[in-house]
């Protein structure tokens, strides 16, 4: 490197352009440098130039990237009301489930007159909340059991219409039980034998319901038959028969 600057030194001033007295030497000297200062501003305005223009450009560029790394702050993410296409169902109000079956014309009179409650305010009655009709109030399911045995007397289901609730569904022949089952009206009617336990019955029916043109369409039947090896009746030794019962 010292040999080559030297080189390029001695060259220089033996050019036959340069005065006796250096002046034309020197003048293209700082020539030579105002060239240079003036090469390196404007490649630094062109690499500017060339960034301004990455910022602005639609597909690429810094401002792109900088837009696709940013995500909200941890705790703040809220689901978007867009992001799915269900229909929103709103949540069931609690309803008076005694009054609402004691209410309803479709009950029989039997089932209201033994619909008393088993100690102080405690009423048999389960009570589900679901979607089973399309509506956009969820539905409610009422099973009336005896005190007892809690053998299902009955159950009914409710559509709700503005304030007040249908009866769309009645079943009365014990024992019965309802649930609702990913959308559909699941009953289940328990076949008990002479000798039965109220534990083990000798074999169950299954029912599905499914909601369609404004009422409910048997779509599916399950025959149970149980063993009887197990179950050896109440805990004292005797054996608890079950018999037709009136409620």
């Amino acid at each position: 490197m010292r040999g080559l600057k030297s080189g390029l030194t001695h060259d220089l001033d033996e050019d036959p352009a340069d005065g006796p007295d250096g002046d034309r030497g020197g003048g293209r000297g700082a020539r030579n440098g105002t060239l240079a200062a003036s090469v390196t501003a404007v490649a630094g305005l062109v690499a500017l130039g060339l960034f301004l223009a990455g910022c602005d450009s639609g597909g690429t560029g810094t401002r792109d990237a900088g837009e696709a790394r940013s995500v909200p702050a941890v705790g703040t993410l809220e689901p978007s009301p867009d992001s799915g296409s269900a229909t929103v169902i709103q949540p069931a109000e609690r309803v008076d489930a005694v009054r609402l079956v004691r209410q309803d014309p479709e009950v029989s009179p039997a089932v209201k007159r033994d619909l008393k409650p088993c100690s102080k305010s405690d009423y048999p009655v389960d009570v589900s909340y679901g979607h089973l009709t399309g509506n956009s109030v969820a539905d409610v399911v009422v099973n009336v059991m005896t005190c007892r045995d809690a053998v299902g007397v009955a159950t009914y289901v409710y559509r709700a219409k503005g304030d007040t609730y249908k009866n769309v569904f009645t079943s009365e022949a014990a024992p019965v039980y309802s649930e609702i089952d990913r959308g559909d009206l699941v009953v289940t009617k328990q076949q008990y034998a002479k000798g039965d336990s109220v534990s083990y019955a000798s074999s169950e029916d299954v029912f599905t319901y499914h909601w369609a043109n404004n009422k409910f369409s048997q779509t599916d039947t399950v025959h149970n038959d149980f063993s009887r090896a197990v179950g050896d009746g109440d805990s004292d030794g005797g054996t608890a028969t079950v018999g037709p019962t009136n409620n």
